[in-house]
Protein backbone atom coordinates (compact mmCIF):
# COMPACT_ATOMS: atom_id res chain seq x y z
CA UNK A 1 0.00 0.00 0.00
CA UNK A 2 0.89 3.91 -1.01
CA UNK A 3 0.17 6.84 0.45
CA UNK A 4 1.02 10.00 -2.25
CA UNK A 5 1.59 13.38 -0.16
CA UNK A 6 1.75 16.96 -1.55
CA UNK A 7 2.60 20.53 -0.46
CA UNK A 8 2.89 23.33 -2.49
CA UNK A 9 5.08 21.88 -5.39
CA UNK A 10 6.70 18.85 -3.41
CA UNK A 11 5.44 15.79 -4.04
CA UNK A 12 6.06 12.38 -1.70
CA UNK A 13 5.50 8.75 -1.27
CA UNK A 14 5.56 6.66 2.05
CA UNK A 15 4.75 2.63 1.99
CA UNK A 16 2.95 0.53 4.56
CA UNK A 17 6.05 -2.47 3.79
CA UNK A 18 8.71 -0.69 6.25
CA UNK A 19 6.50 2.10 6.90
CA UNK A 20 9.06 4.20 4.78
CA UNK A 21 8.95 7.74 2.83
CA UNK A 22 10.09 6.04 -0.67
CA UNK A 23 10.14 9.01 -3.01
CA UNK A 24 10.59 12.61 -2.72
CA UNK A 25 10.25 15.09 -5.06
CA UNK A 26 10.55 18.93 -6.02
CA UNK A 27 8.79 21.12 -8.26
CA UNK A 28 11.32 20.16 -11.47
CA UNK A 29 10.42 16.57 -10.79
CA UNK A 30 13.94 15.63 -9.08
CA UNK A 31 14.30 12.93 -7.27
CA UNK A 32 15.85 13.13 -3.87
CA UNK A 33 15.63 9.97 -2.46
CA UNK A 34 17.76 6.67 -3.76
CA UNK A 35 14.80 4.41 -5.76
CA UNK A 36 16.46 1.10 -5.19
CA UNK A 37 18.84 -1.13 -7.16
CA UNK A 38 19.65 -4.80 -6.47
CA UNK A 39 22.49 -4.18 -8.30
CA UNK A 40 23.43 -1.93 -5.74
CA UNK A 41 21.26 -1.60 -2.54
CA UNK A 42 17.47 -2.38 -3.31
CA UNK A 43 16.90 -0.48 0.30
CA UNK A 44 15.74 3.13 0.07
CA UNK A 45 14.37 4.59 3.28
CA UNK A 46 14.33 1.51 6.01
CA UNK A 47 13.51 2.57 10.01
CA UNK A 48 15.75 0.92 12.26
CA UNK A 49 14.24 -0.70 15.13
CA UNK A 50 14.20 -2.28 17.61
CA UNK A 51 17.95 -2.19 17.28
CA UNK A 52 20.27 -0.34 15.31
CA UNK A 53 23.53 -1.97 13.58
CA UNK A 54 24.37 -5.44 14.40
CA UNK A 55 24.32 -8.05 17.77
CA UNK A 56 27.23 -10.22 18.46
CA UNK A 57 26.90 -13.31 17.06
CA UNK A 58 23.49 -11.86 16.14
CA UNK A 59 22.44 -12.40 20.01
CA UNK A 60 21.52 -10.41 22.51
CA UNK A 61 20.76 -11.06 26.31
CA UNK A 62 17.16 -10.26 27.54
CA UNK A 63 15.81 -10.43 31.19
CA UNK A 64 18.79 -13.59 31.27
CA UNK A 65 17.49 -15.36 27.95
CA UNK A 66 19.12 -15.23 24.57
CA UNK A 67 17.20 -13.77 21.27
CA UNK A 68 18.60 -13.35 17.92
CA UNK A 69 17.78 -10.67 15.50
CA UNK A 70 19.20 -9.87 12.25
CA UNK A 71 21.13 -5.96 11.73
CA UNK A 72 19.05 -2.84 12.08
CA UNK A 73 15.93 -5.17 13.42
CA UNK A 74 13.10 -6.24 12.43
CA UNK A 75 10.50 -3.08 11.47
CA UNK A 76 12.16 -2.81 8.05
CA UNK A 77 10.41 -5.64 6.36
CA UNK A 78 7.10 -5.14 8.53
CA UNK A 79 3.72 -4.49 7.32
CA UNK A 80 2.91 -0.95 9.08
CA UNK A 81 -1.02 -0.11 9.18
CA UNK A 82 -2.24 3.41 8.61
CA UNK A 83 -3.64 5.21 11.27
CA UNK A 84 -3.85 9.07 10.55
CA UNK A 85 -3.39 10.57 6.67
CA UNK A 86 -3.56 14.16 5.11
CA UNK A 87 -2.47 15.81 2.56
CA UNK A 88 0.71 16.56 3.56
CA UNK A 89 1.51 13.89 5.83
CA UNK A 90 0.39 9.74 7.10
CA UNK A 91 1.25 8.36 10.23
CA UNK A 92 2.16 4.75 10.11
CA UNK A 93 2.06 2.13 12.91
CA UNK A 94 3.63 -1.17 13.74
CA UNK A 95 2.89 -3.24 16.74
CA UNK A 96 3.59 -6.52 17.96
CA UNK A 97 2.84 -10.41 17.05
CA UNK A 98 3.61 -13.53 17.14
CA UNK A 99 6.95 -13.33 15.47
CA UNK A 100 8.53 -9.59 16.88
CA UNK A 101 7.89 -11.26 20.31
CA UNK A 102 9.74 -14.43 19.16
CA UNK A 103 13.13 -12.13 18.83
CA UNK A 104 11.77 -9.04 21.12
CA UNK A 105 10.02 -9.71 24.42
CA UNK A 106 7.88 -6.63 24.27
CA UNK A 107 4.04 -5.58 23.26
CA UNK A 108 4.98 -1.98 21.66
CA UNK A 109 3.25 0.66 19.24
CA UNK A 110 5.81 1.85 16.66
CA UNK A 111 4.44 4.95 15.45
CA UNK A 112 6.29 6.78 12.06
CA UNK A 113 5.30 9.98 10.89
CA UNK A 114 6.34 11.26 7.58
CA UNK A 115 5.47 15.33 6.75
CA UNK A 116 6.18 17.18 4.07
CA UNK A 117 7.99 20.56 5.10
CA UNK A 118 8.10 23.88 2.65
CA UNK A 119 11.46 22.95 1.46
CA UNK A 120 11.54 19.12 2.31
CA UNK A 121 9.88 16.35 5.04
CA UNK A 122 10.25 15.56 8.33
CA UNK A 123 10.12 12.17 9.91
CA UNK A 124 8.79 11.58 13.46
CA UNK A 125 9.31 8.11 15.15
CA UNK A 126 7.70 7.29 18.68
CA UNK A 127 7.57 4.43 20.54
CA UNK A 128 5.75 3.35 22.95
CA UNK A 129 5.70 0.60 25.64
CA UNK A 130 2.40 -1.09 25.84
CA UNK A 131 3.73 -3.78 28.40
CA UNK A 132 4.26 -4.32 31.98
CA UNK A 133 7.60 -4.11 31.98
CA UNK A 134 10.62 -1.64 31.67
CA UNK A 135 11.42 -2.03 27.28
CA UNK A 136 15.12 -1.48 26.11
CA UNK A 137 15.04 -0.21 22.03
CA UNK A 138 17.18 1.40 20.08
CA UNK A 139 15.71 3.55 16.74
CA UNK A 140 17.16 5.11 13.66
CA UNK A 141 16.92 6.60 9.78
CA UNK A 142 18.66 5.05 7.38
CA UNK A 143 17.60 7.39 4.26
CA UNK A 144 19.54 7.32 1.09
CA UNK A 145 19.91 10.27 -0.65
CA UNK A 146 20.59 10.12 -4.49
CA UNK A 147 24.52 11.16 -5.28
CA UNK A 148 24.94 12.67 -7.43
CA UNK A 149 21.95 13.77 -7.96
CA UNK A 150 22.14 15.45 -11.65
CA UNK A 151 23.52 13.67 -14.72
CA UNK A 152 27.15 14.48 -15.99
CA UNK A 153 27.71 14.67 -11.88
CA UNK A 154 30.25 12.37 -9.70
CA UNK A 155 30.02 11.15 -6.21
CA UNK A 156 33.37 12.45 -5.75
CA UNK A 157 32.12 15.91 -6.55
CA UNK A 158 29.97 16.46 -3.39
CA UNK A 159 30.73 17.13 0.26
CA UNK A 160 29.17 16.73 3.91
CA UNK A 161 29.46 20.15 5.59
CA UNK A 162 28.76 20.32 9.24
CA UNK A 163 26.61 22.86 10.70
CA UNK A 164 29.97 23.10 13.70
CA UNK A 165 33.74 23.10 13.11
CA UNK A 166 34.24 19.25 14.52
CA UNK A 167 37.48 17.30 15.74
CA UNK A 168 36.02 14.11 15.41
CA UNK A 169 36.70 10.52 14.79
CA UNK A 170 34.81 7.63 12.95
CA UNK A 171 34.13 4.29 15.01
CA UNK A 172 35.83 1.22 13.52
CA UNK A 173 33.58 -2.07 12.24
CA UNK A 174 34.64 -5.50 12.26
CA UNK A 175 34.11 -7.52 8.85
CA UNK A 176 31.02 -8.29 11.18
CA UNK A 177 29.89 -5.06 11.91
CA UNK A 178 30.59 -5.01 15.24
CA UNK A 179 32.52 -1.38 16.60
CA UNK A 180 36.00 -1.68 17.78
CA UNK A 181 36.17 -0.27 21.04
CA UNK A 182 39.52 0.99 20.73
CA UNK A 183 39.44 1.48 16.59
CA UNK A 184 39.02 5.18 15.49
CA UNK A 185 40.05 6.61 12.47
CA UNK A 186 40.45 10.61 12.28
CA UNK A 187 38.06 12.14 10.26
CA UNK A 188 37.56 15.87 11.05
CA UNK A 189 39.89 18.28 12.35
CA UNK A 190 38.56 21.03 13.33
CA UNK A 191 36.68 21.35 10.05
CA UNK A 192 33.36 21.63 9.09
CA UNK A 193 33.50 20.04 5.60
CA UNK A 194 34.02 16.50 4.84
CA UNK A 195 35.08 15.53 1.25
CA UNK A 196 33.27 12.10 -0.36
CA UNK A 197 34.88 9.69 -1.87
CA UNK A 198 34.55 5.72 -2.66
CA UNK A 199 37.77 4.83 -1.09
CA UNK A 200 36.38 6.02 2.51
CA UNK A 201 33.70 3.33 1.94
CA UNK A 202 35.88 0.47 0.52
CA UNK A 203 38.16 1.00 4.04
CA UNK A 204 35.27 1.82 6.79
CA UNK A 205 32.14 0.52 4.88
CA UNK A 206 30.45 3.03 7.30
CA UNK A 207 31.39 6.50 8.70
CA UNK A 208 30.18 6.88 12.61
CA UNK A 209 30.38 9.17 14.61
CA UNK A 210 28.88 9.99 18.22
CA UNK A 211 28.04 13.06 20.27
CA UNK A 212 29.38 15.55 17.70
CA UNK A 213 28.74 19.77 18.07
CA UNK A 214 26.69 19.83 14.93
CA UNK A 215 22.90 19.18 15.04
CA UNK A 216 22.98 19.39 11.35
CA UNK A 217 24.90 17.86 8.16
CA UNK A 218 24.47 19.32 4.23
CA UNK A 219 25.15 16.76 1.37
CA UNK A 220 26.13 19.14 -1.05
CA UNK A 221 27.60 19.46 -4.74
CA UNK A 222 30.65 21.78 -4.07
CA UNK A 223 30.50 24.00 -6.79
CA UNK A 224 26.71 24.71 -7.58
CA UNK A 225 25.69 23.92 -3.82
CA UNK A 226 22.65 21.99 -4.44
CA UNK A 227 21.78 18.96 -1.82
CA UNK A 228 20.02 18.36 0.96
CA UNK A 229 20.13 19.15 4.82
CA UNK A 230 19.46 16.78 7.26
CA UNK A 231 19.22 17.69 10.74
CA UNK A 232 19.51 15.58 13.51
CA UNK A 233 19.60 17.34 17.35
CA UNK A 234 17.43 14.90 18.78
CA UNK A 235 19.94 11.33 17.65
CA UNK A 236 23.08 11.65 19.93
CA UNK A 237 24.95 9.81 16.96
CA UNK A 238 24.74 10.33 12.54
CA UNK A 239 26.34 8.03 10.29
CA UNK A 240 27.35 7.68 6.39
CA UNK A 241 27.15 4.69 4.41
CA UNK A 242 27.15 3.35 0.68
CA UNK A 243 28.79 1.18 -1.54
CA UNK A 244 31.65 1.73 -3.53
CA UNK A 245 30.20 3.03 -7.02
CA UNK A 246 27.07 3.52 -6.01
CA UNK A 247 25.20 6.12 -6.93
CA UNK A 248 23.76 7.20 -2.83
CA UNK A 249 24.64 8.26 0.33
CA UNK A 250 22.94 7.25 3.78
CA UNK A 251 22.55 9.87 5.99
CA UNK A 252 21.70 8.20 8.80
CA UNK A 253 20.45 9.51 12.72
CA UNK A 254 21.00 6.71 15.33
CA UNK A 255 19.52 6.29 19.03
CA UNK A 256 21.80 3.60 19.81
CA UNK A 257 24.00 1.52 17.48
CA UNK A 258 26.32 -1.55 16.63
CA UNK A 259 27.09 -4.08 19.54
CA UNK A 260 30.45 -2.99 20.78
CA UNK A 261 33.33 -5.84 20.96
CA UNK A 262 33.42 -5.71 24.40
CA UNK A 263 30.30 -4.74 25.56
CA UNK A 264 28.29 -7.29 28.20
CA UNK A 265 25.58 -8.42 25.50
CA UNK A 266 22.95 -7.55 27.56
CA UNK A 267 20.69 -4.99 25.62
CA UNK A 268 19.94 -2.61 27.81
CA UNK A 269 23.51 -1.91 28.10
CA UNK A 270 24.07 -1.44 24.57
CA UNK A 271 25.46 2.60 24.00
CA UNK A 272 22.77 4.98 23.57
CA UNK A 273 20.46 2.52 24.22
CA UNK A 274 16.57 3.96 25.48
CA UNK A 275 14.20 2.40 28.34
CA UNK A 276 10.47 3.44 28.48
CA UNK A 277 8.37 2.36 31.42
CA UNK A 278 5.54 0.63 31.12
CA UNK A 279 2.92 3.69 29.59
CA UNK A 280 5.32 6.00 28.43
CA UNK A 281 6.36 6.83 24.56
CA UNK A 282 9.16 8.58 23.48
CA UNK A 283 9.11 10.40 20.18
CA UNK A 284 12.45 11.47 18.25
CA UNK A 285 12.21 13.86 14.83
CA UNK A 286 14.55 14.14 12.07
CA UNK A 287 14.17 16.64 9.13
CA UNK A 288 15.50 17.00 5.29
CA UNK A 289 15.64 20.11 3.72
CA UNK A 290 16.36 20.36 0.30
CA UNK A 291 19.20 23.19 -0.66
Amino acid sequence: MTFELKKDDLRATARSLGGELISLRDGEGLEYIWQGDPAFWSGQNPILFPIVGALKDGRTDIGGKTYEMGRHGFARGMEFSPVEQGEDFVTLELRENEDTLAHYPFPFALRVTHRLLEDGFSTTLTVENTGTASMPFCIGGHTAIRCPLQAGERFEDYELLFEEPEHADSHLLSPEGIILHDGRRAMLNESTVLPLDYETFRELDTVIFSMLRSGTVSLLHRETGRGVCLDFHEFPMVAFWTKPEAPYLCLEPWQGCAAWDNESGRFEDKPFCESLEPGREKALTYDFHTV
